[in-house]
C-alpha cells in the first residue's frame, strides 16, 4: 500500500501579512503571459506585412489586430494589478478601443487599417487599445525595472500622436514601428523565464486594499 503526500503550500510573507500562491493565481500568470504572447505575435506579423511588403495585403491585417486585440483583452483580465481602479480603467479602455474599432469595421469598405492611417483622427476610438497595452507596459517597466518596456512607454504615444497629428514622417514611423513590434516579442519572450511569483505579487497587499474598500462602505 502506498501513501499519497500532498505538500502543502509555500507561505509567503507580505507586507501586511503572510499569503499563499494557489494554482489558480499560477494558472492566471499563465493565461496572462499566453495572452501578452499571442498579441506581440499577431502584432509582429502585421507590422512585418507592412514594413516589409512594397505591397501588403491589408486584408490580412484586420483578423491580426483582431487576434492581436482579444489576446490582450485575455491578459487585462488576468493581469495582477494592486490598484483595482487602474485595473478597471486599462479594461475599459481596452474596450471603448475594441468597440470603436468593431464600428469602423463595419462602417467602412476599405480594410481597418486603411481607414485608421489614412483617417488619424479615428485614433481618438481605436487609440484606446494602445493606451491600455501601454498601461500594460508602464506596470511592467514600473514592477520590474524592464528596459524594453521602458522604452516601449515612450514609444507607443510617440508614434502615435505623432501619426495623429502629423508631425512624423513616413521614414520615421516605419522606424518606430519596427522598434516596437521587436520589443514587444522580446518583452512577451521574456516573460516566459520570469517566475510566476513575481507576476502575482504580494497577495497581502491586494487583501489589505481589499479590506479598506469594505470599510468605506
Amino acid at each position: 500500500m502506498t501513501t499519497q503526500t500532498l505538500s502543502s503550500p509555500e507561505v509567503y510573507q507580505g507586507q501586511f501579512g503572510e499569503f499563499t500562491i494557489t494554482q489558480s493565481d499560477r494558472t492566471s500568470v499563465i493565461i496572462y503571459r499566453a495572452g501578452l504572447m499571442g498579441a506581440a505575435l499577431s502584432f509582429a506579423i502585421g507590422s512585418g506585412l507592412v514594413l516589409f511588403n512594397n505591397n501588403p495585403i491589408v486584408t490580412a491585417l484586420t483578423p491580426l489586430y483582431t487576434c492581436f486585440s482579444l489576446a490582450l483583452g485575455v491578459s487585462l483580465f488576468t493581469i495582477h494589478i494592486y490598484m483595482a481602479s487602474l485595473h478597471r480603467m486599462l479594461q475599459i479602455f481596452w474596450a471603448i478601443g475594441s468597440i470603436a474599432s468593431v464600428i469602423l469595421a463595419i462602417s467602412n469598405t476599405e480594410p481597418l487599417a486603411l481607414t485608421v492611417y489614412n483617417q488619424p483622427l479615428t485614433l481618438f476610438g481605436v487609440g484606446f487599445i494602445f493606451v491600455a497595452l501601454t498601461g500594460i507596459y508602464f506596470k511592467e517597466a514600473f514592477c520590474f525595472n524592464r528596459l524594453e518596456t521602458k522604452v516601449l512607454t515612450l514609444i507607443v504615444p510617440l508614434l502615435l500622436l505623432g501619426h495623429l497629428v502629423g508631425i512624423l514622417p513616413v521614414e520615421a514611423e516605419s522606424v518606430l514601428l519596427g522598434i516596437w513590434a521587436t520589443l514587444f516579442l522580446v518583452f512577451a519572450l521574456r516573460k516566459t523565464v520570469q517566475a510566476i511569483a513575481a507576476d502575482i505579487g504580494d497577495k497581502s497587499v491586494f487583501t489589505y486594499l481589499k479590506e479598506q474598500r469594505l470599510a468605506k462602505v
